[in-house]
C-alpha cells in the first residue's frame, strides 16, 4: 500500500513537472524545485535510502548537464556570427529559379543542420529565410515547411548530439557516433528521402503554384534576410571549427571532453570585444545567453526517475514489458517503439527519455536479448514520435506560430497535425520493417 501511494505521488509530481514546461508565464525554476522537493520529502518520510543529499546528487548524470551548457553555448556563438542563416542564405541565392531543387536542398540543409543544433534553433533561421524567399518569388511556402518540419524530426536518429534525447541515450549506453551512422543511417536515409518524396509529389506539385495570400508585415522578415550576412573569413573559419567538432564528437568517447575542447576552439575563434574595445576569448559573454531551462529540466526528471527507482515505479513498468512480449525481441522492441512514440507526441520527449533509460537498461540484460533493435526502437521512437502531434516537437509549435504570423495559406494547426500524424504513422512502419530486417540479419 506505501509502494502504490508513493508510486501515484511521484507520477503525479513527473506530470506535472512536464505540464510546468509548457506554461510561459509561470517561472519553471521555482516550480521545478518545489515538486522536486515534495516528491523528495514525500519518498523520504517512507524510504530511509530517499534522506541521503549524496544520493540525489549521484542520480544526476553530470557529464550531460556540463555537455548541454558547452554545446549550447558553441550554438550560441555561431548564431551570434550568423553561420547556420549564412548557409541557409546561400542555398537559398542559389536555387531559388528552381522550385524542386530549391525544396530538396532547403529540407535536406535543414535536415542535416538539425542533426547537430536544437531543432527549434534550425525552425528560427530556416523559417524565416523559406517564408520570405517563397513570397518574393510568389509560391506557397506551405510545402517547404512542412517538408523541412516533418524532416527535422528525423534528423536525431542520425547522431548521437542531434538531440537533447540522444545525448542522454548515447551517454549513458556507451553508444558513440559511428554506431548511430552504422545501426540508424540507413533508416535515417530511407525515411528521409521517402518523406521528401511524397511531398512532392502529393503536396509541392498541388500546392507550389496556388495564389499567394496578401503579406502580413514583412518587414521584419527582409531584416532577418539582411542581417544574416557574414564576414566571409569569420564564415570560412567557424565552418573549420565546425568541422573540427564534428571530428572531434567522432573520435572521442567521452562527449564532456568533446564538448570542452570544441567550446575553447569556438571561444577563440570568436573574440569578444572587452570594455577597452580590445578583442578578447571570453566565454562568460556566451555562458550568459544559454537558456539553462532545459538543463534545469533534466536536472528534475533526473531526481523523479531516480525515485521511482526507489519505489518500484520503473521495475513495474520492465514486468509489464517482460509479461506483455514474454521475450520475444521482435514484440519487445515494436512495444518500447510504439508506446515511446505515442507518448513522445502528447508530451516533450526528454521526460520519456529519462524515464524509459533505466527500462531499456534492465531489457537489454535479460540473457540472450540482442540489444540492437531495442536501442533502434527506443531511439526512433522517442524521435520520430514529435510529428503525431505539433506539442510533440517545440520545432512544429514555432513553425506554426511563423506560419502564422507571416500569412502563410494552408498551414494551421489541424493541417499540420494531419500531414505530421500520416507521416508520423509512415515513420513508424518504416521503423517496423527496418527493425524486422536488423533482427533477421543479426539475431
Amino acid at each position: 500500500m506505501t509502494n502504490a501511494f508513493l508510486q501515484i505521488a511521484v507520477i503525479i509530481c513527473f506530470i506535472v513537472l512536464v505540464i510546468v514546461l509548457f506554461l510561459e508565464k509561470l517561472d519553471y525554476l521555482t516550480f521545478s524545485i518545489a515538486i522536486v522537493v515534495v516528491a523528495g520529502v514525500i519518498t523520504a518520510i517512507y524510504i530511509t535510502e530517499a534522506q541521503d543529499l549524496e544520493n540525489y546528487f549521484l542520480a544526476i548524470e553530470w557529464e550531460i548537464v556540463f555537455f548541454l551548457i558547452c554545446f549550447f553555448c558553441i550554438v550560441e556563438i555561431l548564431n551570434e556570427k550568423g553561420f547556420f542563416q549564412e548557409i541557409a542564405r546561400r542555398i537559398v541565392n542559389r536555387y531559388k529559379t528552381n522550385f524542386r531543387k530549391l525544396f530538396y536542398v532547403i529540407c535536406t540543409i535543414s535536415t542535416l543542420t538539425a542533426a547537430f543544433i536544437e531543432d527549434l534553433s534550425v525552425a528560427i533561421i530556416f523559417v524565416p529565410i523559406i517564408i520570405l524567399t517563397c513570397q518574393e518569388l510568389e509560391i506557397n511556402s506551405t510545402p517547404f515547411l512542412l517538408g523541412m518540419t516533418i524532416c527535422i524530426n528525423l534528423a536525431a536518429t542520425l547522431t548521437p548530439f542531434g538531440s537533447a534525447q540522444n545525448i542522454l541515450i548515447a551517454n549513458h549506453f556507451g553508444l558513440s557516433t559511428l554506431w548511430f551512422i552504422i545501426n540508424l543511417g540507413p533508416f535515417f536515409v530511407l525515411s528521409t528521402a521517402t518523406t521528401l518524396f511524397l511531398l512532392e509529389q502529393f503536396v509541392l506539385m498541388k500546392e507550389i503554384k496556388q495564389p499567394t495570400p496578401g503579406k502580413c508585415d514583412d518587414v521584419e522578415g527582409k531584416e532577418v534576410l539582411q542581417a544574416i550576412a557574414v564576414d566571409p573569413k569569420t564564415f570560412k573559419k567557424n565552418l573549420y571549427g565546425f568541422i573540427a567538432l564534428i571530428v572531434l564528437l567522432i573520435l572521442i568517447p567521452s562527449i564532456l571532453i568533446a564538448g570542452l575542447i570544441g567550446l575553447v576552439v569556438f571561444v577563440f575563434l570568436n573574440p569578444v570585444k572587452d570594455k577597452e574595445g580590445k578583442l578578447r576569448p571570453n566565454v562568460s559573454h556566451y555562458l550568459r545567453k544559454v537558456d539553462y531551462k532545459l538543463i534545469f529540466f533534466f536536472i528534475c526528471l533526473f531526481i523523479l526517475v531516480y525515485l521511482m527507482e526507489l519505489n518500484g515505479t520503473i521495475i513495474l513498468i520492465e514486468e509489464l514489458f517482460v509479461q506483455v512480449t514474454s521475450d520475444n525481441i521482435f514484440l519487445m522492441s515494436l512495444l518500447i517503439l510504439i508506446v515511446t512514440s505515442l507518448l513522445s507526441g502528447f508530451m516533450d520527449n526528454a521526460p520519456v527519455t529519462i524515464m524509459f533509460i533505466p527500462i531499456i537498461d534492465i531489457l537489454i540484460n535479460i540473457p540472450g536479448i540482442n540489444p540492437v533493435p531495442i536501442y533502434i526502437a527506443f531511439i526512433t521512437g522517442i524521435n520520430i514520435g514529435g510529428n503525431f502531434l505539433p506539442q510533440g516537437s517545440a520545432c512544429d509549435m514555432m513553425t506554426l506560430e511563423l506560419a502564422t504570423k507571416e500569412c502563410v495559406p494552408g498551414l494551421d494547426y489541424k493541417r499540420l497535425t494531419k500531414v505530421g500524424g500520416i507521416f508520423a504513422l509512415v515513420h513508424v512502419l518504416l521503423a517496423i520493417g527496418y527493425i524486422t530486417i536488423i533482427i533477421i540479419l543479426f539475431p
